[in-house]
């Protein structure tokens, strides 16, 4: 069958060949025609190709399909190959949309874990927020508290200064109407015009509601600016040498107004008076001017 075929076929191209060479001479009619008699012969090769191919699949066929016309063979295995080519396509894309939905899949759970994630880590942060945000709350609410009191207290002591400066204003013109005191630094002072002992010049300024000056600053050491020898509330009585105000205050060494060599130490000399130019011990029983002192202070800041 395939020599015939072989035959047939060399025959068709000799046929060509010398129809080719003909066509040189022919009109341009009669090369049209051979044109469309090639064509077709070309077709009927391609066929003869085509039932070749049958015909070789036609050998491997099973027995029983050897008996069958040619025609219907040839029809099968193509129907075949095709079937074959499609299913093949068909698994293919079977294969690459599985592959497709698995990568879907595999980044969906991915993008989803991490979303999760995230989502987590944001409510962390507003759970932490939140916290600081009540805290925040709660110390606004404590600081107005505490601004509300300190405004209280402040308006209090706007209210006791106010009382002050008007019990001050009335203690100066008091004292203006009172003979012989004299204000200083919240304490009345008394300069007396005659002279006593230091035991009577106490008892003097106990029955006024005062007592001899006790000296706390430079200020207060008066007797350089009146001029003369002054009794001051301090004394060694109860024990020699050792010097106290009559508040019960010890005297500080690193504050005084000694005269040089003062106090002497002789016995007898107990009582403190002041000079212009210092300190000196002398007899309590020697008369002497004195300064009383007294606290004028009738108002209270808690």
């Amino acid at each position: 069958c395939r020599s015939n075929i072989r035959k047939k076929n060399i025959q068709s191209l000799h046929s060509l060949n010398a129809l080719d060479c003909k066509s040189s001479e022919m009109s341009d009619d009669i090369y049209d025609d051979v044109i469309r008699t090639e064509s077709e012969r070309v077709e009927m090769k391609v066929a003869i190709y085509e039932s070749a191919d049958c015909v070789r699949d036609h050998n491997f066929l099973p027995e029983t399909n050897k008996h069958r016309p040619l025609q219907q063979t040839g029809c099968d295995c193509v129907k075949n190959r095709s079937s074959r080519a499609a299913a093949v396509c068909l698994v293919l894309m079977c294969v690459l949309l599985l592959t497709a939905v698995i990568v879907l899949c595999v980044h969906i759970h991915t993008k989803n874990t991490n979303y999760t994630k995230e989502t987590q880590q944001l409510l962390t942060k507003i759970t932490n927020l939140t916290e600081e945000r009540d805290q925040l709350l709660t110390k606004n609410i404590n600081l107005t508290n505490e601004r509300d009191g300190l405004s209280t207290k402040n308006d209090n002591l706007t209210k006791q200064t106010q009382q002050f400066n008007q019990e001050r204003n009335e203690l100066v013109k008091s004292l203006h109407e009172t003979d012989g005191w004299s204000y200083y630094n919240l304490s009345l002072y008394f300069i007396s015009s005659e002279w006593k002992s230091w035991t009577e010049s106490r008892r003097y300024c106990k029955e006024r509601g005062a007592d001899l000056i006790i000296i706390n600053n430079r200020e207060e050491q008066v007797s350089e600016r009146v001029g003369t020898a002054v009794w001051i509330g301090l004394t060694d009585s109860d024990e020699e040498g050792r010097w106290k105000w009559v508040g019960g205050s010890n005297m500080i060494s690193s504050f005084s107004f000694w005269w040089s060599g003062e106090p002497s130490g002789y016995r007898g000399k107990n009582c403190a008076v002041s000079y212009p130019s210092g300190w000196y011990d002398n007899q309590c029983n020697t008369a002497n001017k004195w300064i009383c002192e007294k606290s004028f202070v009738k108002y209270h800041i808690p």
